[in-house]
């Protein structure tokens, strides 16, 4: 069961099944990251337009990320 290939993953099921390989381009890709400092480029507020609603994303002063709508 552990044949340590990271690109093939075996997964137990309650019903009989041949074979349940999951190919690796399947796997979902990880989530695309984008620094604070490419996304404010020197700002300290944005706004981020989604499904028709404005939100608004503020750096604090102690330096965190704050959403509002």
């Amino acid at each position: 069961m552990n044949s340590h290939n990271p690109h093939e993953f075996r997964f137990r099921s309650r019903r009989p099944v041949h074979d349940q390989r999951v190919e690796y381009s399947a796997l979902p890709l990880p989530p695309r990251t984008v620094s604070s400092e490419a996304l404010f480029n020197g700002l300290y507020e944005i706004g981020i337009d989604h499904a028709g609603s404005l939100y608004r994303l503020k750096i604090t002063r102690q330096g965190k990320l704050i959403l509002n709508k």
